[in-house]
Order: structure tokens, then sequence, then C-alpha cells
């Protein structure tokens, strides 16, 4: 089985032309960073009857997600710089709909990556409790669900207790991706995540929208302007238009091409 290993600010995974019948099993296996090839997850890339192509996406934990935003860039990366297509502009399949991409390249190798992630659809902060103490998050939905909670200093954003609490929180029936969020200036926001399925991540695309999306909400950041969203990873531009559709902005990288023997 070949796997190219690509990136989008760190968030990681190995990616697959074609459907495979175990990929829940494959994923937990190889993404297994000391026994694995190590990832984040796996996705797989195939041809669509409503798209250009689908993906679907695997958890380190083997738990399928409907959508990613960092791993969406690196399918467009992928079928354009592998000639699937020479297109610039592609329809890609995901279990949260179609999404539009628009490649950037440089020497006929796609270097960024313009995403329409659909629209965030934000609810009312609620105030939920947890082991380590209460928290005020902003429930988003951009695709699969997410958590949003400001902090004074991302430094301090409490990653490995809280966060992972409220990825099984019984108000997320389930489960949600959980963001920490320091808003910097009306431009400019830090952010920290906990994936759902794959615990703490370099960065996440869905992640970032949903994070500027309760900022605008909240009117920490302003809708139709472009915000830059700093991850562990690097950085992600945001836009949430006046409708709440998200456009996302960001590098897609190939780390190495992975051959795995079959048993």
């Amino acid at each position: 089985m070949h796997f190219t290993k690509m990136h989008g600010l760190g968030n990681d995974y190995l990616y697959y032309y074609g459907e495979l019948k175990n990929a829940a099993v494959l994923s937990q296996k190889l993404s297994d960073r000391h026994f694995g090839i190590g990832s984040d997850g796996i996705i797989t890339i195939s041809p669509s009857r409503t798209a250009d192509f689908k993906m679907r996406i695997f958890n380190a934990d083997g738990s399928e997600a409907m959508m990613c935003g960092n791993g969406i860039r690196c399918v467009g990366k992928y079928v354009f710089d592998k000639g699937y297509t020479d297109r610039k502009k592609l329809i890609i399949e995901t279990l949260s709909g179609h999404r539009e991409l628009t490649l950037r390249t440089i020497g006929n190798k796609v270097t960024e990556v313009t995403v329409d992630m659909g629209k965030c659809i934000v609810y009312k902060p609620v105030l939920l409790a947890t082991t380590y103490g209460k928290v005020m998050v902003t429930p988003v939905m951009v695709g699969n669900p997410h958590a949003v909670a400001f902090v004074e200093n991302i430094t301090d954003a409490p990653m490995d207790t809280m966060g992972k609490e409220l990825e099984h929180h019984p108000y997320f029936k389930n489960g949600v991706n959980a963001e920490f969020v320091q808003v910097i200036d009306r431009n400019t926001i830090k952010m920290r995540v906990w994936e759902r399925g794959s615990g703490i991540t370099m960065a996440c695309g869905t992640g970032a929208c949903a994070s500027v999306a309760a900022a605008v909400r909240a009117n920490l950041c302003d809708k139709d302007q472009e915000i830059t969203v700093c991850l562990d990873g690097g950085r992600l531009n945001i836009k949430v238009l006046s409708d709440g559709t998200a456009m996302m902005t960001g590098p897609a990288e190939t780390i190495c091409e992975c051959e795995v023997e079959e048993k």
C-alpha cells in the first residue's frame, strides 16, 4: 500500500488514493508515532459521482471525522501534484457536504489553498462544569462540532486537562473539538486545539474557522475581514463573511512517500 504523508501547519495525515476496507484499523496502527509511521490519521481520496473527488478522514483512534480543514487543503495539493487533475478550482465531497477549493501554484506544484468551508453556525455561549472548574464555551458547527473558550493567555490553556475532558463532555453528545483562544487584536488571534479523536494537534482548520466565527459573534473581531489565526504549526487566514460563510487560506506540504506491506 502506498501512502503520502502530508501536513497543513503540522496537522499531518497519511493520504491514500482509493478506498481502504480496514481504514479505521489501519489508522490506529499507522498513526502511532512510536510503532507506526506517525500521523493524526488517514485520509483517503477517491473519485466522486457528485464532485471532482471524495475524501474520507479517519482519526488516529480509528473514528471517522466529517471534515478537516488542513486535510482538505492537502487533498487539493495531492490530486494536482500527482496529475489526477489539472484544474485549479475543485469541488471535494466530504461527510459535511461539498467544499470548493482554489489552488495556488508555483512551478506546477500547489503551495497554498483557499477553501470555502461553508457556513459557521454559532450558538449562544454556555457555562459548563468540568473536573477542573467551570468554563464558558461558545459551541460552533463548521461541518463538525467545536467548543471555543476565550482565555487571557494561550500559554496557560488547560489542554491536557480541561481540553481532554471537554471532548467527551455530556453536553456534546457526539464529542467535540475544544479550542482555547486568546484575542490579540481585532485582526489577530492565537489558538490551541484538542481535536476529537486525535488529542492535541499542531493546527485545526475547522477549529480556526470556529474560533474566528465565535470571536466575530462576541464582537472581538470583525466579519468580512481577514483574521490571522496563529496556531502551534503556523498561521491560517480566515475570513467570516456576512452570511456566516468561512473562507480559509493556508499552506499544504508533502513530507514523504511511504510503502506499507499488507499483512
